[in-house]
């Protein structure tokens, strides 16, 4: 399947890219395009448009894209990526929602990743989607590791 959103990606499109080939769509093909295009090449093409205004797996009630694919797909059943979406809601927004403390550290790491001369939004994705796997094992281990051990 085809998935589209607005170039020039940075937090949760880079997130959601990364959720949807391991969770939801390991074939998935993803399009990065001007947003004023996004929904007419998604028509065009039959890709699934997300992180941008207006559509099903947008920003909604405070919770940004990646927690709409959450739902969406019934995934937010499961507690590691649920932590993960709230630390992604945390870098895309203003972190009202969730006060995730690692939201602040994710979203530097994100505009750091936007400056190191990548050439496209496709090569953006494969460099920091390592950073996403780590985030991953890290909420993994934060939620097995007993209260006592973790600091909140």
């Amino acid at each position: 399947m085809k998935w589209i959103t607005r170039e020039r990606v940075k937090v949760d499109r880079v997130a959601c890219p990364w959720l949807i080939k391991k969770f939801v769509d390991p074939d998935a093909e993803f399009l990065f395009v001007p947003a004023a295009q996004v929904l007419e090449i998604a028509a065009r093409d039959g890709a699934i448009p997300y992180d941008v205004e207006g559509v099903e797996l947008g920003h909604h009630g405070g919770e940004c894209s990646f927690e709409a694919i959450l739902h969406k797909y019934g995934l937010d059943g499961d507690p590691v990526l649920v932590l993960l979406g709230k630390i992604v809601n945390g870098a895309d927004t203003d972190n009202s929602l969730w006060h995730q403390p690692e939201g602040p550290g994710l979203q530097a790491i994100a505009e750091g990743f936007r400056h190191l001369g990548f050439a496209d939004d496709h090569e953006v994705n494969r460099a920091e989607w390592i950073v996403y796997d780590a985030l991953y094992a890290y909420c993994g281990a934060r939620l097995r590791a007993p209260a006592s051990a973790v600091s909140l």
